[in-house]
């Protein structure tokens, strides 16, 4: 059993563990020492019911832990007595345990980061990157939440946008990885994005299934031999998912009748144009422009003001896209990799040159890194 085989158990495991009077955190930490004993045992001796093995050890670990906590002694009464073993193949319990994990004593944030860990299978570090901080810092921040929901059961679900928000972090750790194991990521958050969209008639939930859709349908044309990373101007798009395309757009466009506007719609009516445009010259980017400009007035994010520049810059010319780059502040991720794009544009190769090796000495990943290198090397070509 693979590890991503293993991912799609924990909720269910978790869930198991909630049901039978175990609090979030203490059922995560079960559950993750129950993993470390499958990675261990499994590939000599794999079990018939992988999870009822993972129910079983993570329950036993809960009560020696609980027994073990001299303050909870009174609730060792409570869950000493052994419940009947449940059924290995049950049902699916990833959406509730999403819903369950924002617990409303929480922020978003620190909601999103313990459900990424326990239901999306990231690590800590994943997460750290996910939400641009140093891994210390996320460290402690889970730390922090898990104590401050220690003894609370999972009885509170939390608030829509905090789901949405932590399944859009799950998809984009999948969709930037260059493993498999990233892509059944990927795709698992789309299947539980659209479990959510079948219960409610929501649009930012069916924006955020568009963009996921709309995203996931360049897949294959992202990378080629060796993991090389390809840029969405090179990609051959004719091997883009049509059918997903059309999916997400008719998504999308039922979405934006109803007239309620929600980032992800935004960010999918941009994905939308860049997927019907038959080549990268053909995009329209004055409209992808007003799209930016329409996210920036819901976020007012930097990533946003970074990406309208990038927009700027191809619908209105080098100058007005670094012009629009100035908005954005030199700590924001990626910043070093657009200005080199925008100066290499307006004929300054020699800075060019040098914001792309910039670049890469802070790149997020190794793909990145690389094609970064590739740029500098090229642009100094040039010269």
């Amino acid at each position: 059993m693979t590890t991503a085989d293993l991912r799609e158990l924990v909720p269910a495991v978790i869930a198991v563990l909630g049901r039978r009077g175990a609090d979030f955190a203490s059922a995560e930490d079960a559950v993750q020492e129950a993993l470390i004993r499958a990675l261990e045992t499994w590939e000599d001796d794999p079990p018939r019911d992988p999870k009822g093995w993972l129910v079983a050890v993570a329950w036993r670990k809960f009560l020696d832990a609980t027994r073990s906590d001299t303050s909870r002694r009174g609730r060792e009464v409570a869950v000493d007595a052994e419940p009947p073993p449940e059924p290995g193949a049950a049902t699916d319990d990833t959406l509730r345990l999403y819903f369950l994990c924002a617990h409303p004593t929480l922020p978003s944030s620190a909601a999103a980061a313990l459900t990424l860990r326990a239901v999306g299978g990231l690590t800590t570090r994943q997460i750290a990157a996910a939400y641009l901080v140093p891994e210390a810092t996320m460290a402690q921040r889970i730390s922090r939440a898990k104590k401050k929901i220690t003894g609370l059961p999972l009885d509170q679900p939390g608030d829509l946008a905090t789901v949405l928000r932590v399944l859009y972090l799950v998809f984009n750790e999948g969709y930037g990885g260059d493993s498999p194991d990233h892509t059944d990521l990927a795709a698992e958050a789309i299947r539980v994005t659209r479990q959510l969209a079948a219960l409610t008639d929501e649009p930012e939930v069916a924006g955020l299934l568009a963009l996921m859709l709309l995203h996931h349908a360049r897949r294959d044309s992202r990378t080629g031999p060796h993991g090389r990373l390809i840029p969405l101007a090179e990609q051959d798009r004719s091997r883009w998912d049509t059918a997903l395309i059309a999916e997400g757009v008719g998504i999308l466009q039922a979405a934006l009748a109803r007239d309620r506007l929600g980032e992800y719609q935004a960010q999918a009516a941009i994905a939308a144009l860049h997927a019907d445009a038959p080549s990268a010259a053909e995009t329209d980017w004055v409209q992808i422009v007003g799209w930016y400009d329409e996210l920036l007035a819901i976020t007012d994010s930097p990533v946003v003001r970074l990406n309208r520049a990038v927009a700027v810059g191809e619908a209105d010319g080098a100058g007005a896209g670094l012009a629009a780059l100035a908005a954005v502040g030199p700590d924001v991720p990626r910043r070093a990799a657009v200005a080199a794009h925008l100066h290499e544009r307006a004929g300054d190769l020699a800075q060019a040159a040098r914001l792309y090796a910039e670049a890469a000495g802070v790149a997020a990943s190794v793909p990145e890194r690389d094609h970064l290198t590739r740029e500098a090397a090229r642009v100094r070509q040039l010269l």
